[in-house]
């Protein structure tokens, strides 16, 4: 784990990754990690005892759902929204036992908790922390890996999500850099999914 996690973070890895086998949760949060250490480096002031303790934990409420309703929970035409706000709940439970039985040093584990709830349901932050954590968890939708996901879960070609990362997704994160990764990350999602149409890769 040498380079992707901090070292301090590797016992609540530990205690996330048995929760986040659905749903490649796993890669996710590995992914969303390392974003949020980026938008860190451009955001000095932010805490980030509080924000890749929270990204790391924020989604280990979906395993106790139904795996084959989880794809039907996100997106523009969700069928069950519902659950957005109930793996929050999850979410919030399991990783306030989990962060108390660690006893990690440094955190503040009502902080942490506090952005986990309401991280997909609330659009607003209540702190720069919880704003990162948001765009760090939106930004993986953008990436080679959130755009083949999506793309599978919604049953859409990749033009066609690309396009809805744009109109739906981008106008939600919260942070100048975010947004700025983002439309990175889309010209690279363009370009592929011109590809794949026009030489029919």
């Amino acid at each position: 784990m040498n380079g992707i996690l901090i070292e301090s973070d590797i016992p609540i890895w530990r205690a996330a990754k048995p929760w986040l086998d659905v749903r490649s949760n796993d890669e996710h949060t590995l992914i969303s990690y390392r974003l949020g250490r980026a938008l860190l480096r451009a955001h000095p002031e932010v805490d980030d005892r509080i924000v890749l303790p929270a990204i790391l934990l924020h989604d280990v409420g979906w395993r106790v759902f139904p795996e084959e309703l989880l794809a039907k929970a996100v997106g523009p035409a969700a069928k069950y929204p519902e659950l957005q706000r109930a793996h929050e709940i999850e979410s919030v439970r399991i990783a306030r036992t989990e962060l108390n039985r660690l006893a990690a040093p440094n955190i503040d584990i009502d902080r942490v908790i506090a952005i986990i709830d309401g991280h997909d349901t609330r659009p607003q932050a209540h702190s720069p922390e919880d704003a990162l954590m948001k765009d760090a968890d939106k930004l993986w939708r953008f990436t080679a890996h959130g755009i083949d996901k999506l793309c599978i879960w919604f049953e859409t070609p990749a033009k066609e999500t690309v396009a809805m990362l744009e109109s739906y997704v981008l106008p939600k994160l919260l942070t100048e850099t975010a947004k700025t990764m983002a439309q990175a990350m889309l010209a690279d999602g363009f370009a592929i999914a011109w590809m794949q149409e026009t030489l029919n890769l």
